[in-house]
């Protein structure tokens, strides 16, 4: 080794000092920079050089100095990774959570009334008119009551259905973030393989560390709204499944994107692969668990929360495998594994509401009409006992419902003169409300609204046909509201009167808001603590940073002397040999 080759040694220190240097102040210059992993330097020697001769106990060679090798992010992908999906587990639940606050809201507090004060309100005017049947102040507080159970009704039900919307709208704008966050990933896997290019053919190009800190910010709130995998390919890319299903490919800048389909009568977006003839991103009928990982992502809960339609009281009788009728009055004892409503939150409470309203509109009607509607066990249907002859004794004389369908009179006119009930067709798709006593459906009879003393058939519902006071009819509508005659939903055997039913109700949806907010706060724990452990590995210690700067400085100053001293050699050679 010639003494002028070793000042190519102490170059290589120099060099290589300096720039581990240039990477510690860039690691202190970014402590406080969101999303910045800490960049480590990674030296090596450079070749050797034989030396002519033998030795036992050498290989008689001389280095070339040290170089610097690369520079690596300190992660730790398996940390990473547990940290996205325990944050999309988090996000799934945060969704539900917040969809039953919102719903309880609707429920419990109505532009500054609760709702169960109107069911209250109701349940006082039938006692009050058991008390004096043939008032006709008893009899008009009962309309009016009755009046404003539906208009709150109808208020609560609407409220639902805007938060539906809601709930739709953040579907959509959901789709489009997360394509917005694919195409940024796909930006960032570009200029990296840009900036890396030659790296897999040993070419020790530069490293694109802070495009990497970009696009790990960029996995990290993908992580937040689906249930994704990935994996870094040795150009740099990193490639994304999202569902199972190819997000971000190889090769390919830009991903491919989620689309929605939205139905025409619901105006719902479904989440679909556009690439995959439209195929459904999500199964909504899987079981929520976490051991099968369907409990992920910010995305899916919302698409579940909403539900796919408006529910109804039908679809708490409607086995989701089969669509058989199961639950009407409770009569049918079928319970099957699960509602077709029961992984929506918004539906559940819809269905449950909406079957409370049902059986107080039905059961008075059927007790101020003196009729009743029960379920047949051999036909499988709801069967309905009155038909009326329009006669010259009662001409057209029918009773008269206090409680309407918008879209059905009561009474059918048949070939014969005679009338027939509209039985109520709950086979029908849930959207078809034309002959249901459904909260879309109802309406207080105008007649009535006018005149409250002309409830029923044939003069006043509280009169018998010889003009006596009709108390039996006044009883019944008080044993209606106190019985116990009500099932909440098929999944619940204990029947309650229609208030009980009511707060059940409430009770159900706060222990499931409850459940949603304990599991929520126990996964952003969960990740939150992953996300301190990663800080642990990633992120910048200025105490440290500042100990590899005074010793890469003292390697930069030991560098120095030694060029110094080599080079006073070659002067000290050089003037004897000039001498």
């Amino acid at each position: 080794m010639s003494l002028f080759s070793g000042l190519y040694v102490g170059q290589s220190g120099i060099q290589t000092s300096q720039n581990a240097l240039n990477t510690t102040a860039h690691n202190l210059s970014n402590i406080e920079t969101q999303g910045y992993t800490r960049q480590q330097v990674l030296q090596q020697d450079r070749v050797y050089n034989p030396v002519m001769g033998n030795a036992s106990i050498s290989k008689m060679q001389s280095g070339l100095g040290v170089e610097y090798a690369k520079v690596v992010q300190v992660r730790d992908q398996f940390v990473d990774a547990s940290y996205r999906k325990e944050v999309g587990r988090a996000s799934f639940y945060d969704t539900y959570y917040e969809a039953t606050k919102e719903i309880d809201t609707f429920l419990g507090e109505l532009t500054g009334t609760a709702f169960k004060d109107s069911l209250t309100n109701l349940w006082t005017s039938v006692e009050e008119l058991q008390k004096d049947p043939s008032s006709a102040v008893t009899e008009g507080q009962f309309v009016s009551n009755a009046s404003q159970f539906v208009d709150r009704a109808q208020a609560v039900y609407d409220g639902l259905k805007d938060y539906q919307d809601n709930l739709n709208a953040q579907v959509k704008d959901t789709v489009d973030k997360i394509n917005e966050i694919g195409n940024e990933i796909c930006k960032y896997n570009l200029m990296i393989t840009r900036v890396e290019t030659g790296k897999a053919y040993n070419a020790n190009p530069e490293e694109a560390n802070d495009y990497r800190d970009a696009r790990n910010l960029l996995l990290d709130e993908l992580g937040k709204y689906v249930n994704m995998s990935y994996d870094e390919n040795i150009y740099g890319e990193v490639e994304v499944s999202v569902e199972g299903v190819n997000f971000i490919v190889s090769g390919k800048y830009t991903p491919f994107e989620l689309g929605v389909v939205r139905d025409n009568a619901t105006g719902f977006y479904t989440p679909v692969w556009p690439t995959y003839n439209d195929m459904e991103v999500y199964d909504c009928n899987q079981e929520i668990s976490t051991k099968l990982n369907t409990n992920i992502g910010g995305l899916k809960a919302l698409v579940l929360a909403r539900g796919d339609r408006r529910a109804n009281y039908t679809d708490l009788m409607k086995d989701p495998n089969t669509g058989e009728d199961i639950y009407n009055d409770g009569a049918r004892q079928s319970v099957p594994p699960k509602m077709a409503t029961s992984n929506s939150v918004i539906m559940n409470v819809m269905a449950e509401f909406d079957s409370l309203i049902h059986n107080v509109v039905t059961e008075v009607n059927n007790i101020l009409t003196g009729e009743t509607t029960e379920y047949d066990p051999e036909l499988g249907t709801d069967v309905h006992d009155a038909t009326y002859k329009d006669d010259a004794k009662y001409p057209k004389k029918l009773p008269k419902e206090l409680f309407q369908r918008l879209s059905s009179d009561r009474y059918e006119l048949q070939a014969d003169g005679s009338y027939k009930y509209v039985t109520e067709d709950s086979s029908k798709s849930p959207a078809d409300t034309s002959t249901m006593y459904t909260i879309a459906n109802l309406r207080i009879n105008p007649e009535l609204l006018k005149e409250p003393t002309l409830l029923g058939y044939p003069d006043s519902n509280f009169t018998t046909e010889e003009k006596n006071v009709d108390q039996t009819k006044a009883d019944k509508l008080a044993e209606a509201f106190s019985a116990a005659s009500m099932v909440l939903n098929p999944n619940i055997t204990q029947k309650t009167n229609f208030a009980s039913t009511y707060s059940n109700m409430v009770s159900q949806l706060a222990s499931a808001g409850y459940i949603y907010k304990s599991i929520s706060e126990s996964q952003n724990d969960t990740a939150t603590q992953l996300d301190y452990s990663r800080q642990q590995i990633t992120g910048v210690s200025s105490n440290e940073e500042l100990a590899n700067m005074i010793k890469f400085q003292n390697a930069f100053n030991a560098s120095s002397r030694y060029i110094n001293a080599v080079n006073e050699m070659i002067e000290h050679v050089i003037n004897r040999l000039g001498g």
